[in-house]
Formats: C-alpha cells, structure tokens, sequence
C-alpha cells in the first residue's frame, strides 16, 4: 500500500503556506502542520534567509524563496482508471513579525487599537493596515503582519485574504499591494481612520 501523494509549498517572503494532496489528508493534516510551517517563516524572516534558506534535504535547492516537500518522491504513475481527485487546500497565512510595540517615537498599536475602537473586521483591518503603514511607515501592509496585528491586540483572526478582498470591493479603503498577500492604504481608508473613527488627535499626521 503506497502513501498517499502530498506536498507542502512554504513561500517565506510572502509568508504563505499551500498543502497539496487528496481531499482527505489535507482535512488531516493542514492543522497539525500549521504551527510547524509558522515557525518556519518566522525563523527564516527573522534571520533573513530568504536567499539561503537551510536545506531540508541533500537534495534541496537553495535561492528560493519557497521549497517543495513531497512524501512520496516516485514519479506519478497514470491510473487507466482515470484521474484521482486531488485537492488543493486553500492558501495558509501565517503571522509575520512585525514592530507593533511602544517607542520613543510612536504609541503602541494596541493603544493605537483602543482609542480607534473598530466594531468589525473591516475597520479592525483597515486600522491595522493605517498603523503599519503610517507608524511603521510601511510601503505596504502583508497579510500576515495583519495577522500579527490581530495577535497584538488579542482579537479572533479571520479570513486576511476575503477581508481585503471585499473591503478593496466593497469599501475602497484598501487597494492591492504590489507584492502578491499584501495590500495599501487608500485615501478614503486613510480619512476613514482619521475623522470618521475616534482617537483622531493620535492618528500620526
């Protein structure tokens, strides 16, 4: 009886995940992978290896920025069956590092967080978004800075990738970044933060 046939993508610089297999060991097994693919892309961020990421095995190409493990290394054989169903699980974002605390020159992003108070997941994001880019001064906010945001302040994590997918829609308070998973600052996500959501004497400008 042979494996069944998976693979695990990591793409450190976007910090993404996708797990690839049949349906029934992707259900299995994405969840028990997860922490072990976060610490992976946190590691290698923090010590910026994305051009020398260590190898997982002899044969492991370095200057990538994502690795391909598969559990069953044989060549696929053609079933004269027909083709087996293979699923692909939806792509897996992981929290990034990210500065979200205090300094001389900034408030943190909790209280940042607390005096802004959003009600839901789209002014939640929006805000977080504001922060990166306006305290941290980012040029972009990744989607998993955004869920290192939503760690900071201790709120439940929802889907990244439909929230800004439909604020961008429906909002217009973010635009897609020009890295794939991240995303930018409007001008009418900018004023919303500002006058239209409390705190606006701490909103950086």
């Amino acid at each position: 009886m042979s494996l069944p046939e998976a693979k695990f993508k990591i793409n450190v610089k976007e910090g993404s995940v996708e797990l690839e297999g049949n349906e029934q060991f992707v259900n299995k097994h994405l969840e028990k992978f997860e922490e072990i693919f976060k610490f992976a892309i946190q590691e290698a961020v923090k010590y910026n290896l994305e051009g020398d990421i260590p190898k997982l095995e002899d044969k492991s190409e370095t200057g990538l920025s994502s690795h391909i493990v598969s559990r069953n290394p044989e060549p696929i054989r053609r079933s004269t069956q027909g083709h087996r169903h293979v699923q692909k699980s939806p792509i897996l974002i992981v929290p990034l590092p990210a500065d979200l605390k205090a300094n001389d020159e900034k408030i943190g992003l909790r209280e940042f967080y607390r005096e802004k108070n959003p009600s839901n997941h789209y002014e939640k994001v929006v805000v977080f978004v504001y922060y990166l880019m306006k305290f941290n001064l980012k040029k972009e906010a990744k989607f998993g800075e955004i869920l290192s945001s939503y760690e900071e302040v201790n709120e439940k994590k929802p889907s990244i990738i439909d929230i800004v997918k439909n604020s961008i829609r429906y909002k217009g308070w973010l635009e897609p970044g020009p890295e794939k998973f991240s995303t930018r600052l409007t001008i009418s996500g900018e004023n919303f933060v500002k006058f239209d959501l409390p705190g606006g004497s701490i909103s950086n400008e």
